[in-house]
């Protein structure tokens, strides 16, 4: 019996069934991820803009947001059924629905099969079947090839099971032109090069949560000056395939610029922080949090800029 199942009527002691019915809503909703799927979504909206060179068809755009709300929301929500153990171990998750017992580990299956059901049914009427394929793809990477595989046995498990995040790109772009190209590519590429120096400064901030449920994030079995080197590494990588867009004719001259400002000041905190590892400050004083935060900025800028460059051009 894992520690979730061991604790049936939840935190505060009646069943889910006898919930109040707004806070069971919430649950659910919790259990989506939400905060994540607006990254994803960031990543979305804009390729379909590029796609188009110009403005997409916004009916489009709807429905596509909310096919990959329901997809991604899925596939978290089996994220959290199949880690409900190792959630009730670490304290930024010992909240989540799951390991409170708002929500029943049944419920929680039940509900995220469904929204991956109805969100292929979605994509394959709504939009088009490449899409479909490619959100279906995305959901079978993250829960079976993240979740189940690679998290638990591997530290590298964020840089492989990250490719998941990266199909949004894709979605994105076949849903406008019912194909995907070489700036979807590029594009896809950048996301899996930001994934792991975008997670792996928070992954050094919550260390000591990921060693107590003995997930073998990269922060967790190497020094912080190691992890730091790694970020140094797959964030000039990043930058580097981030100007790709330019000389492939993809775009005009906003997007670079962008990407070469926004860029520049990655691999400045980068550099910092690998900077302050070496120096073999702990604490507070590693400042890990600021790459995390400006990773966020970063992503949202650079995808701005692929939404604006087409009418600048």
């Amino acid at each position: 019996m894992t520690a979730v199942e061991s604790r049936p009527v939840g935190a505060l002691g009646t069943p889910p069934g006898h919930r109040p019915f707004g806070a069971r809503v919430k649950a659910f909703v919790a259990l989506t991820k939400p905060r994540i799927i607006e990254l994803l979504l960031i990543t979305t909206v804009p390729v379909m803009f590029l796609a188009a060179e110009g403005i997409p068809d916004l009916w489009l755009v709807l429905v596509t947001c909310v096919g990959g709300y329901l997809s991604a929301g899925g596939a978290n929500a089996l994220n959290m059924y199949l880690d409900r153990d190792i959630d009730a171990l670490m304290h930024r998750t010992e909240h989540r629905p799951l390991v409170t017992g708002i929500v029943s580990p049944r419920e929680g299956l039940v509900f995220g099969l469904a929204l991956v059901v109805i969100s292929t049914a979605w994509f394959v009427f709504l939009v088009n079947a490449l899409s479909a394929a490619l959100s279906l793809a995305a959901v079978l990477f993250y829960v079976v090839g993240y979740t189940m595989i690679l998290k638990r046995r591997t530290s590298q498990n964020i840089v492989w099971g990250g490719i998941a995040g990266c199909m949004p790109v894709f979605i994105g772009w076949s849903a406008v032109t019912n194909s995907v190209s070489w700036a979807a590519v590029v594009l896809f590429l950048v996301i899996f090069f930001w994934t792991p120096p975008h997670y792996w400064p928070l992954s050094m901030k919550v260390k000591d949560d990921y060693a107590r449920a003995g997930v073998p994030m990269l922060p967790v079995v190497a020094s912080n000056t190691v992890v730091a080197r790694q970020i140094v590494a797959y964030s000039w990588v990043m930058v580097a395939v981030s100007l790709a867009l330019w000389p492939l004719g993809y775009v005009g001259w906003f997007y670079p610029l962008v990407a070469i400002v926004a860029g520049a000041w990655w691999l400045k905190e980068a550099h910092g922080l690998q900077a302050r590892a070496r120096s073999g400050v702990t604490g507070g004083k590693l400042k890990e949090m600021r790459l995390f935060h400006w990773s966020i900025t970063y992503v949202s800028l650079l995808f701005l800029a692929v939404a604006i460059d087409p009418f600048l051009r």
